[in-house]
């Protein structure tokens, strides 16, 4: 999909294209390209690039920088996915300091038209566009309803969730969704949470299913256990429990029972017949981890609910640009 180190051919429409996230900001260019003769064009990705948030004061500056590195004259038209809500065509960074605002950005960069979307709206269009080496089944390749709608969420530097009314991006459905009150699901989520909100107060699915979520979740087991809280990072405790270490594989396994009863939840909601979609930075790490079969267990143990549920396939988008190539397909819609 991308072209490394490669511009667009001149005189194709291009577009900026960015996945901006609490850490990292990552962007490419965008081209619009014939395929195989008389085959239908196809969008491609040029010159990817990530950047470090925290490198940079503002969006405007990161952005700057990119343009500079990779030599391309600002853009027409950019779409940019970022991680926290947009409203009235402004955004700030959930999870960083970021503070984004299109008129801003057209104004700074020289671009006449930017568009700014939650990082899941641009997953869910991504979606539509992914391919079986994009995706990783979590249990059996159920088919789901041909035109239902689909639920595209899951863990990252927060918690995402988005929608597609009819399966089409035309129903794009934003939400907040992972800033929903958490619900346990037994007996030993109930001790978490009472741990949990005598920390933090109130508890939302992101506090738990996140990367800061699964620290939370190691902390708050340790304490239930008696003994000290570990201080590991997310990273480090999904390593250690790729090594065999007891507390912290268990903890993997209580975040992925959670994740998937979460899941359960929002399909619920959605009435996401078609298919939930999990994504976000940590699902590459977990996959790993992740029992299928117990996974499927929790997202339908809803009681009588359990036959719909069984129903809809649930799939982990493993393709590491779903962001940008959901952005890429906003921007084509913004193409003249």
């Amino acid at each position: 999909m991308f072209a490394a180190l490669e511009l667009p051919p001149a005189n194709t429409p291009t577009g900026l294209i960015g996945d901006i996230g609490g850490t990292n900001c990552r962007l490419a260019l965008a081209s619009v390209l014939p395929s195989d003769p008389g085959g239908a064009p196809q969008t491609r990705l040029f010159a990817p690039m990530t950047l470090k948030c925290a490198d940079f004061p503002t969006s405007e500056a990161g952005i700057s920088h990119y343009l500079a590195s990779v030599g391309a004259p600002p853009p027409a038209a950019a779409a940019l996915a970022v991680a926290g809500p947009v409203q009235d065509g402004r955004a700030h960074l959930t999870n960083a300091q970021w503070q984004l605002e299109e008129t801003a950005l057209q104004s700074a960069l020289g671009i006449r038209t930017v568009r700014l979307m939650n990082d899941f709206a641009a997953m869910a269009f991504a979606a539509l566009v992914m391919g079986p080496a994009d995706l990783a089944w979590i249990g059996p390749p159920v088919q789901g309803r041909a035109g239902g709608n689909i639920a595209i969420m899951g863990p990252g530097t927060g918690f995402g969730l988005a929608a597609l009314a009819g399966g089409r991006d035309e129903g794009l459905l934003v939400t907040e969704g992972g800033h929903a009150d958490f619900a346990p699901a037994d007996l030993e989520e109930v001790e978490l949470l009472r741990v949990l909100m005598h920390r933090h107060g109130r508890v939302a699915v992101e506090l738990v299913l996140s990367g800061r979520g699964l620290e939370n979740l190691h902390a708050a087991r340790a304490e239930i256990a008696g003994a000290r809280p570990p201080g590991l990072n997310a990273a480090a405790i999904t390593e250690a429990a790729a090594q065999g270490n007891a507390d912290a594989a268990a903890t993997v396994a209580k975040f992925c029972d959670m994740l998937a009863s979460v899941a359960g939840n929002y399909a619920l909601s959605l009435g996401a017949q078609g298919g939930v979609f999990i994504a976000g930075g940590i699902m590459p790490r977990l996959m790993k981890r992740l029992d299928a079969v117990a996974f499927r267990a929790r997202f339908e143990a809803k009681g009588r609910f359990a036959a719909y549920l069984r129903d809809i396939p649930t799939q982990v988008i493993i393709a590491d640009d779903g962001s940008l190539r959901g952005a890429a397909r906003a921007w084509t819609k913004m193409v003249p």
